[in-house]
């Protein structure tokens, strides 16, 4: 007997063990009448197994009662089982769903807007393309390039569902087969790009990930996710989803080339998500591929961290100033409100 808030699953056999205790008769004599195993025969009480047309003629011939009472009986039960199983279902997603940040997501237009929980349920169920809820704890399908997730925690499931969106646009999006070579190879023409302005520089960007396997997308912030950007593989291509609304410029680039980290020294696929080690390589990766160290520490022993110094040796290296205030700031060479005059803002959309 399997139970939910309104319906009661209770299997044939139960009428079954109801027969052979009016009849004082064993389940191991009966098994031997109905020419079966003691345990099919005790999976079959216990609604293990399936009662099918054929048992249940064995049961007519066995206990005299007709076989289309024993398949009603099974038909019933089927019907039951599942109208339990699903409101049983419904129930552990809609405590799920109470945690995500829906009015958020329907103000994207990523899910529809509706203030009915059980339809709350559904729309995610088919946004992130589950039957269930519950199976988002399964890391074969989050499978994102961060820390370990949990659908019990809030901020993880601002987070699944932010990567999930990234998902769903890169989908749209054509690419070459992955390339790994072919990224670093470019990866001097992506950190040139740091001087030009989004207008510019965001369809080329998108096209030099393309070309590589890497699908680009570009989402607003999501409450509660603590994400500047993801990266992972679905299907044949690998996806960069990163925050760039209102975005320091720094920001943004640090964010990319962190994923981009992530992608080159091989973490995304990675079972479990990636490691605290591997967050920190990526970050290392991301600074030195931007403002290498060797060069940095020379401009650092000069400390001279006016805005015209800063903004001469930004352009002997390439790169936008604001990335090297970015660094500065975050390596305890100037406070955080020093020349964010040198700092662009980004408001790119998807």
């Amino acid at each position: 007997m399997i139970r939910s808030r309104t319906f009661i699953a209770t299997p044939p056999g139960a009428t079954i063990k109801e027969q052979l205790v009016e009849r004082g008769m064993s389940q191991k004599e009966f098994a031997a009448r109905m020419e079966m195993s003691e345990k099919h025969i005790s999976r079959l009480i216990n609604g293990e197994v399936q009662l099918t047309p054929e048992t249940a003629i064995k049961l007519e011939m066995v206990l005299g009662i007709p076989d289309m009472f024993w398949n009603n009986l099974e038909a019933i039960y089927r019907s039951k089982l599942i109208k339990v199983e699903n409101e049983n279902a419904m129930d552990e997603d809609s405590e799920i769903a109470r945690h995500f940040p829906y009015a958020e997501m329907a103000e994207f237009g990523w899910v529809p807007f509706t203030k009915v929980t059980k339809e709350k349920v559904l729309n995610l169920r088919k946004f992130f393309g589950v039957v269930k809820l519950s199976l988002l704890g399964n890391n074969q399908i989050t499978n994102i390039a961060c820390r370990r997730l949990s659908i019990t925690e809030k901020s993880d499931l601002a987070l699944m569902a932010w990567a999930q969106q990234a998902r769903n646009l890169a989908r749209d999006i054509d690419t070459y087969p992955i390339n790994i070579k072919g990224l670093l190879a470019i990866i001097p023409e992506i950190r040139n790009m740091t001087t030009l302005e989004p207008e510019i520089f965001c369809k080329d960007l998108k096209k030099c990930f393309a070309d590589n396997g890497i699908a680009l997308v570009f989402l607003p912030h999501l409450n509660g996710s603590f994400l500047h950007g993801a990266s992972f593989i679905d299907g044949n291509k690998i996806v960069v989803g990163l925050t760039a609304r209102g975005k320091d410029a720094d920001k943004f680039w640090f964010s990319l080339f962190h994923e981009t980290a992530h992608i080159v020294l091989g973490h995304v696929g990675q079972l479990g998500g990636t490691s605290e080690a591997d967050e920190k390589s990526a970050d290392q990766w991301a600074r030195d591929t931007l403002i290498p160290e060797e060069n940095f520490k020379q401009f650092v022993i000069e400390n001279d961290f006016s805005e015209n110094h800063v903004v001469l040796y930004a352009k002997s290296q390439g790169i936008s100033p604001g990335i090297v205030v970015g660094r500065l700031q975050r390596d305890g060479f100037i406070k955080y409100n020093s020349l964010n005059n040198l700092k662009d803002k980004y408001d790119i959309g998807a």
